[in-house]
């Protein structure tokens, strides 16, 4: 990110730039910084953008060569691609020897670092990875987005609105809007605002399913999975986000067992650290061998509805009475 802060202040631009990286977010308002700074509004003949699988590489290749009309520079944006997943010779080649008056932008979710197209790019311009921030770096960015509103929060209500929203910077930005909207003529933030109009995340509320499962509440755990099936989610999604939370609750077991803190083990099981002590608490509710039973059971559900043994809901509402069910 420094990079594109600097080329911009500079006013002097790469011949290539590939922004990627799952912080949705982030990369979206750099790359908009960088098209601005590059290209001068409504010029249409000079900046171009493409999107999507099916682009041709010969025709980007052809319009790069094309000199820009009156302008300093022909810009040309590409979007998922995947051009840096799968092979692309001819523009790979073509990034050695790009027309000195054109400037690529690509911007990807996912890239390959082994194919031709990234080795090629990291000669010729510049990398940048938007990998999803941690919660320090998150708390200052809200903390400051407050602070410009001239309002305050705690840190507990602070934690509670993250717990609703996840760490995706989008989402985040979504729901401080309401939240400040919401808090217009007050100057402190409350938990009963966060909880007024900040959305819970459906992975909330499996972390509720989960604690039902652990404490035997089945009325609880389906009632939950009901509410889920109302609100349109697949029932495969689901169980998908419930062995998710059961593969969690094992690593958690096992690294807070090996002596790790809250901090090395949100590092590694790449979950926030205000979150492993909750994670911690409903692990206690579990065996090392329930957990991989768990994991197991969940695998098998999946076979079952994909070889059309069972229905997807069926077997989904199977899984959570067994895992409710008292003796278990």
């Amino acid at each position: 990110m420094k990079t594109i802060d600097t080329d911009i202040k500079n006013g002097q631009f790469r011949q290539c730039y590939l922004l990627y990286g799952e912080e949705v977010y982030l990369k979206k308002q750099y790359k908009d910084k960088l098209v601005r700074a590059t290209t001068v509004e409504g010029d249409t003949m000079n900046f171009s953008s493409y999107a999507g699988k099916d682009i041709n590489p010969g025709e980007l290749v052809d319009l790069a060569e094309t000199l820009p009309f009156f302008a300093d520079r022909r810009v040309i944006l590409v979007e998922d691609s995947g051009f840096f997943k799968n092979s692309c010779d001819i523009l790979a080649e073509y990034l050695s020897q790009i027309n000195a008056s054109t400037c690529f932008i690509f911007v990807e979710s996912e890239v390959d670092k082994r194919s031709k197209m990234y080795k090629a790019m990291k000669k010729a311009g510049a990398i940048i990875e938007f990998a999803t921030q941690n919660e320090a770096l998150l708390t200052r960015w809200i903390l400051g987005r407050i602070g410009k509103e001239n309002k305050k929060i705690t840190q507990a209500v602070l934690q509670l609105f993250l717990s609703r929203t996840g760490l995706d910077m989008s989402n985040i930005d979504r729901e401080l809007e309401k939240l400040l909207s919401y808090t217009l003529k007050k100057e402190v933030i409350e938990a009963s605002d966060v909880e007024a109009v900040v959305t819970e995340q459906m992975e909330n509320r499996i972390f509720d399913m989960v604690d039902a499962l652990s404490g035997h509440n089945q009325k609880r755990a389906l009632e939950l999975y009901y509410d889920l099936l109302t609100l349109k989610e697949a029932p495969m999604r689901i169980l998908f986000l419930i062995t998710r939370q059961f593969r969690i609750l094992a690593e958690v077991k096992e690294l807070t067992g090996k002596g790790y803190g809250s901090f090395d083990i949100s590092k590694k099981v790449g979950v926030p650290e205000f979150a492993v002590r909750k994670y911690q608490g409903q692990a206690k509710n579990f065996t090392k061998m329930q957990l991989i039973e768990a994991l197991r059971d969940g695998a098998q559900v999946e076979e079952d509805v994909k070889t059309g043994r069972l229905n997807e809901k069926i077997a989904v509402e199977i899984f959570i009475v067994k895992y409710s069910k008292t003796g278990n």
